[in-house]
């Protein structure tokens, strides 16, 4: 397994960034290839998602740390992935997310395509921080809203 971590600051309080993580239906606002998004019980989502040009559905699993604002996932169907999004409150009124992703990189190769080694590495870390950047300005907006 491979492992890929960042960070980003989210102008917003930790709540509004918590309750963005935990609406399905904002994924495909911030998470670059899913089509769809949508709860299936308390602790799944069913993601569809655009696998190297074809439609694919993922089962993800949920579960929360709340106490320590900690939120984990992992595939139960479709390619083996598993991540973890912390929130840690800077401020009143700003959020650090920090983004852990783990990967098998062949099996990232065989769902989505794409390059191997580290093409593929540096290809990934561009989608995790180009989903981070969306993701803080969907919280933003929200949080101004609020």
């Amino acid at each position: 397994m491979s492992t890929l971590e960042e960070h980003i600051d989210v102008d917003a309080p930790l709540e509004t960034a918590w309750d963005c993580l935990h609406r399905p239906e904002t994924y495909p606002r911030f998470l670059n290839g899913v089509r769809d998004a949508r709860p299936e019980g308390e602790r799944r989502t069913h993601l569809d998602v655009d696998t190297g040009g074809r439609a694919q559905g993922f089962e993800v699993e949920i579960a929360d740390r709340e106490m320590e604002n900690v939120m984990t996932w992992r595939t139960t169907s479709g390619p083996d992935l598993a991540g973890t999004f912390s929130l840690l409150p800077i401020d009143r009124a700003h959020t650090r997310l920090q983004a852990r992703f783990e990967y098998d990189p062949d099996t990232i190769k065989e769902t989505f395509g794409g390059p191997r080694g580290f093409a593929q590495a540096t290809a990934i870390e561009r989608g995790v921080r180009s989903d981070l950047q969306q993701f803080k300005e969907l919280a933003e907006a929200e949080g101004k809203g609020r």
